[in-house]
């Protein structure tokens, strides 16, 4: 069986890293990866860590660029692609641009599409932007979808897809036990964290890109964090900074001058996982550390109104406060404060798996053969 997977951004290539390695390491597979270079220099270190090679690259990455313009630009080169190359599948994961314009351009194509993490939904198109039409349109084109979980497979059914809809846990998972196995704890980059690190005090790792909450929503979460990290003395928040200015240039300008609170540059990823395994909670809008986290029995608080994730809300292992400034500074002196309900918080099991997905994912295309 010839596949060919398609990321672009780093979530994609490190959920997508260990299926690839597995994939590879199964004579009944002939695997080709493109790399769509839209987070071009993110990338190149889960390449390093996970030991990937890239066959085709479309550096399509440019500053500034805008969704229209990528789009196109992944569409042209796939169509170019596969007048050479014509796999029997590709694969794609999740909701970002690289994934629903692959499968577009895979389905003019006449190429079956598989989508990993398949099925989540907020039912808000424009909550997360553009992510949530991404991967409901990609979800369209599929397939064969492989759902995290029992909600995420429910969904996609009632959506009219009966058929080749497979719960299989999520791979992100797979990657956070591979990468814990792969941390080199006096790598470079790993010593220069530790000595921004001050041990003594619970640390709190925050984590925030998102378009939704560009403007007032992250002018009210920097001021939550600003509170809280003004008014105690036994905290440290590190923050890896996202490179949008949009993000970057508002986060200065809050916590130029806050001593418990440092500034650092976007991490590796297995620098990220040793700083995540440190903390004490986890304050993100990310969606991949909703699912990591809880695998570390870290407690987490999401900064988004809503989640395509609500497994986690409902399982207990993160509290949904979006960009609410009472919400956000409440619940983080809560899980602080009252060590009885973070220790209820931190020991639920996981909802989005046990490490297993990439295994089950190929059990199944096996049967295909």
């Amino acid at each position: 069986m010839r596949i060919l997977v398609i990321f672009g951004t780093r979530p994609e290539a490190i959920k997508l890293a260990p299926l690839i390695n597995r994939l590879r390491a199964n004579s009944l597979f002939e695997v080709t990866v493109c790399n769509t270079g839209q987070h071009k220099d993110l990338i190149l270190p889960i390449l390093d860590l996970f030991k990937l090679t890239i066959d085709y690259d479309f550096n399509c990455m440019e500053n500034n660029q805008g969704l229209t313009g990528l789009t196109c630009k992944i569409i042209t080169q796939l169509d170019l692609l596969f007048t050479n190359y014509k796999p029997d599948y590709i694969i794609v994961h999740g909701d970002t641009t690289t994934s629903f314009a692959s499968a577009l351009a895979s389905f003019y194509a006449g190429i079956k599409i598989i989508h990993v993490e398949a099925g989540l939904r907020t039912f808000n198109k424009k909550s997360p932007f553009p992510e949530e039409i991404n991967r409901t349109l990609t979800g369209s084109l599929a397939d064969l979808h492989f759902a995290p979980t029992e909600t995420a497979k429910n969904n996609l059914i009632s959506e009219g897809k009966k058929d080749n809809v497979y719960v299989t846990g999520n791979t992100v998972i797979d990657a956070l036990y591979d990468a814990l196995k792969l941390i080199d704890e006096h790598s470079i980059e790993i010593k220069n964290l530790k000595s921004k690190i001050d041990e003594s005090k619970k640390i709190i790792l925050f984590t925030g890109h998102r378009r939704e909450n560009f403007g007032d929503g992250f002018d009210n979460i920097f001021e939550s964090i600003k509170n809280l990290t003004l008014s105690r003395d036994d905290i440290q928040l590190i923050y890896p900074v996202h490179p949008n200015p949009n993000v970057k240039s508002v986060a200065q300008n809050y916590f130029k001058d806050n001593k418990n609170v440092i500034l650092i540059e976007p991490l590796d990823y297995s620098t990220f996982i040793w700083l995540l395994n440190k903390s004490y909670l986890v304050i993100t809008d990310s969606g991949g550390i909703q699912e990591e986290a809880p695998s570390l029995g870290k407690p987490v608080l999401v900064i988004r109104d809503t989640t395509e994730r609500p497994e986690a809300v409902e399982a207990g292992t993160v509290i949904l406060v979006g960009s609410n400034k009472i919400d956000l500074l409440y619940n983080a002196n809560l899980l602080l404060d009252d060590i009885r309900f973070y220790n209820q918080m931190s020991s639920i099991i996981n909802p989005y798996g046990d490490g297993l997905a990439s295994e089950r994912i190929i059990d199944i295309l096996v049967t295909l053969k």
